[in-house]
Formats: structure tokens, sequence, C-alpha cells
């Protein structure tokens, strides 16, 4: 599946709301595999908003045998490198690629020949289970 909506904030629920149904049609009922999914999903959808000099931000999901796949891609426009930080105890801001490696099993960002920006992510559909010892 692949849409684009506006580089806008409120874009966000729409990005889950879409994915959610593509998963109810995929057959991935859950919560073990929905949750991160739609976390890692809203991560990098909020980021390439925050950092893209983009409009607009398109989204890209499929399944392999055992993952599950996420592109976010945009204008890119900012020198800025995704990078997990570690904030205080006080900071509300910051954790966001961390949730991202914690909920994936791989993770990463390409520039692409246009200088715009695809961040990716690799999601394993048995939650839990490392993704060699998946079905």
């Amino acid at each position: 599946m692949v849409f684009r909506l506006p580089a806008l904030k409120r874009a966000v629920p729409v990005c889950r709301n879409l994915v959610r149904a593509w998963l109810d049609g995929q057959g991935i009922h859950d919560d073990d595999t929905r949750y991160p999914v739609l976390l890692v999903l809203s991560e990098l959808f909020s980021n390439a908003i925050k950092y893209s000099a983009g409009r607009h931000v398109t989204c890209r999901i499929w399944k392999s045998e055992s993952l599950l796949h996420i592109e976010v891609h945009d204008r890119g426009g900012t020198a800025s490198v995704p990078l997990m930080r570690r904030p205080g105890q006080a900071q509300e801001h910051g954790r966001g690629l961390e949730l991202v490696a914690e909920s994936s099993s791989r993770w990463g960002r390409r520039i692409e020949a246009d200088d715009s920006c695809t961040v990716w992510a690799a999601i394993p559909l048995t939650a839990g289970v490392p993704t060699s010892m998946a079905p």
C-alpha cells in the first residue's frame, strides 16, 4: 500500500487509520504486531513532518514472509540526520527513534538521488520472536 498525505500534524491520525484498515485487510489482527506497527509509523511520519521542507509525506507499507516493512518518504530539506537521543527523565521529546529501534528488527535512512529522504523500519509479524525464528 502506498499513500501520500499533507505534511501536517493532523495527518498523523489519518495515516494511522489508513494503515489500520490495511492491517485489517491483510488479516493482521493481533495487538502484538499492530501496536508496534502503528507506533513506528506515527514516529516516522511525525519526524518527516517536523524535519522535511516538503508539503507532502509518502508512506509505503508491505509484507514479506515474516516482516512488515514501513517506508516514510519526504522531500528532505534538512541536513539533520535521524539519531537516537538519550533524553533526561524530565524531557518530553526525543525518544521517538529509540522507540522505533525497540519496536523493529532493523531501521535506517536513505538519501535518494534527488536529495529526498526515506526512513524505513522492518517489524516482525510475530512480535517478540526473532525474525529468523518466525514461521
